[in-house]
């Protein structure tokens, strides 16, 4: 690695880990100046507050990872240039394009590690402390007992009265459909075991259907056991109760994959799972439209103007991103094309000016 590669990525990380460190604490603070109404209640106490902040804080890093990014580049940059360092570098012969590149392989390389910080870390901690905060407010706590569900699975309508742990129904009903979308059959029993492939029931009343008459027949049964296969897991069922942008990205495809090919409706969480992977692309875009205007103004390069510049262009991007998204759910658009498209004409735009300063 080069000297200069070393100094601008030392450089660059700095100031994005200052300006993490500063946006998490704010972030933090506030959400804490939340939870202070409830201390004293139950057996909640200020201990519990800040262990229940303190387990929110790989979330709100992941939620701000794009804006801490950005600012730090913009930063970063800022500051060689208010040293006149990016003159004396683009006098050695540096391009603004090779800055650029290196520039995109810090971010990138953050943005690697914050996806994955973001896939396994941000759910198993979020998770934990919303089960710590209610236990600790004398709580139900609400992933360990859900409340019943609908669901199609193949020709099967599934309701289940009360969820345990996803692992044991109660009051299960299962609404068998025939090819020609004809009622087949209908089973009820009062418990069921999932093991995440089989559905397990208990001793079942099973009414089986037959419609080939002028009047449909009846014909009941009784059974201890009926088993059948499905194609959902107990990931899917946990995932019922949450929003989609609490799921992590490989739940989510699951959750969409699953609700496609029943034929229901999953254009909520496609629209956040498109947003997800376009995120780093969209940072990129980001990135690479800003650096144009840090070396438009070398001599001229307040920090405050590139701080607002960044939070501009941060929120811009993100209130475009959350707009194409409710614009996609509404007038029922393509989500992918919705969530690429202001990536892509942002892309292209931001390559114009990168170049055309480029090659002043």
């Amino acid at each position: 690695m080069k000297i200069l590669d070393r100094y601008l990525i030392k450089t660059l990380l700095k100031y994005s880990i200052s300006v993490m460190v500063i946006l998490v604490g704010i972030f933090a603070f506030f959400k804490f100046i939340e939870e202070v109404g409830d201390i004293g209640r139950a057996s909640y106490t200020l201990v519990d507050a800040l262990a229940y902040i303190g387990l929110l804080v790989p979330s709100i890093t992941y939620m701000l990872s794009s804006l801490i990014i950005l600012l730090g580049v913009i930063l970063g940059l800022g500051y060689l240039a208010s040293n006149s360092e990016l003159i004396i570098m683009r006098g050695a012969g540096i391009s603004v394009t090779e800055i650029t590149k290196i520039t995109l392989k810090i971010s990138v390389a953050f943005t690697a590690i914050m996806i994955i910080f973001g896939e396994f870390v941000v759910p198993i901690s979020s998770n934990y402390a919303e089960q710590y905060r209610a236990q600790a407010l004398g709580q139900r706590v609400v992933t360990s007992n859900q409340q019943g569900f609908w669901i199609k699975d193949n020709h099967y309508f599934i309701h289940v009265d009360q969820n345990i742990d996803g692992k044991v129904f109660n009051n299960v009903t299962l609404i068998k459909l025939k090819n020609a979308g004809e009622l087949d059959s209908v089973v009820f029993s009062q418990k069921a075991d999932f093991d995440g492939q089989l559905i397990k029931l208990k001793r079942s009343d099973v009414y089986q259907i037959d419609t080939s008459e002028k009047i449909a027949v009846l014909d009941k049964q009784i059974l201890q056991k009926y088993t059948t296969e499905v194609a959902f897991d107990q990931g899917l069922i946990q995932s019922l109760k949450k929003e989609p942008k609490s799921l992590s990205t490989w739940q989510l495809f699951k959750q969409v994959s699953f609700l496609s090919n029943n034929g229901l409706s999953a254009g909520a969480h496609e629209v956040e799972l498109y947003s997800r992977l376009m995120k780093p692309f969209t940072l990129i875009a980001m990135i690479i439209l800003s650096i144009p205007f840090v070396f438009g103004s070398l001599r001229d390069a307040t920090l405050g103007r590139k701080i607002f510049m960044g939070v501009v262009i941060s929120l811009f991007f993100e209130l475009s991103s959350r707009i194409g998204g409710m614009l996609s759910l509404r007038f029922d658009l393509n989500h992918l094309l919705s969530a690429s498209l202001p990536t892509a004409a942002v892309m292209v735009l931001a390559i114009l000016m990168l170049y055309r300063t480029a090659t002043r």
